[in-house]
């Protein structure tokens, strides 16, 4: 059976994308609400996932302060304001778009992700960034077989697994956790959060003769209701070790420096 490519659809919207928000968005600091709205923006700055834009009308009062600096942010030039909610004051954490931004964001304003302590779509929170409406995750069960080896060591061998299909990234192999060696595996305290699957649960590490392999398993114990059949099972990171399906080995495993934390 041949193996599948490490290949995956790309990203397709373009830099300086702006599309309506068909949900509420309400951001919060202190407890306190920053903006309620109807009438949010996707912009994309960067192709991997958009950012809100929000209504200057729909801030609550005096929450903008202007800094009087102006840059070239990724859909154009923004002037940049802090952020003064009750005592809370976060410097720089927004942008209003002006001139040269496209159209429709005129009069919004884009605040840092991080600067809020929390963000609802209608109310639901959203972390670390909004899920875009162009991207899918898709877990799948899958008669295939996985062995994942480093410096070949067995790490896990399963005879099925869920594949969890994500836009703009290689698939990824769960496994039941009666699967994985875990007596090789070493637990480390990162902790990662995904808009689309929730927060992990745990990572692990690989102590192998060369060099260490630092967080190359992870498990997502309560995922979100999306990827709810990745629920205690673990994956590798295909780039960092060396996998094998349906016992070929996946081109593109091992080595590369460059995975993106799940």
């Amino acid at each position: 059976m041949a193996v599948e490519s490490v290949l995956h659809p790309s990203l397709i919207v373009p830099v300086g994308h702006v599309e309506p928000v068909p949900r509420r968005i309400r951001g919060l600091i202190g407890g306190r609400v920053v903006f309620d709205t109807r009438r949010a923006l996707y912009v994309w700055e960067w192709q991997a996932y958009p950012q809100y834009s929000i209504p200057v009308e729909d801030l609550a009062d005096g929450v903008l302060q202007d800094d009087k600096h102006t840059e070239q942010l990724g859909a154009g030039p923004a002037r940049r304001h802090t952020v003064r909610v009750g005592a809370e004051v976060r410097a720089g954490a927004a942008w209003v778009w002006g001139e040269g931004a496209p159209g429709p964001l005129h009069d919004t304003v884009r605040f840092e992700w991080d600067a809020l302590d929390a963000w609802f779509e209608e109310d639901e929170p959203v972390f670390v960034h909004p899920r875009s409406p162009y991207s899918r995750v898709d877990a799948l069960r899958s008669s295939s077989s996985v062995r994942v080896e480093v410096e070949g060591v067995v790490l896990a061998e399963a005879p099925d697994c869920v594949k969890l299909f994500e836009t703009g990234l290689p698939t990824r192999y769960y496994l039941d956790r009666t699967r994985v060696d875990w007596g090789r595996l070493r637990q480390s305290d990162t902790v990662t959060r995904c808009p689309y699957k929730g927060t992990t649960s745990a990572y692990w590490s690989f102590d192998g003769a060369s060099r260490t392999r630092a967080d190359i398993a992870w498990t997502y114990d309560f995922p979100t209701i999306h990827a709810n059949r990745i629920a205690g099972m673990t994956a590798f990171y295909n780039e960092h070790v060396d996998l094998y399906i349906d016992g070929t080995l996946l081109p593109g495993s091992s080595d590369s420096n460059g995975s993106t934390p799940e």
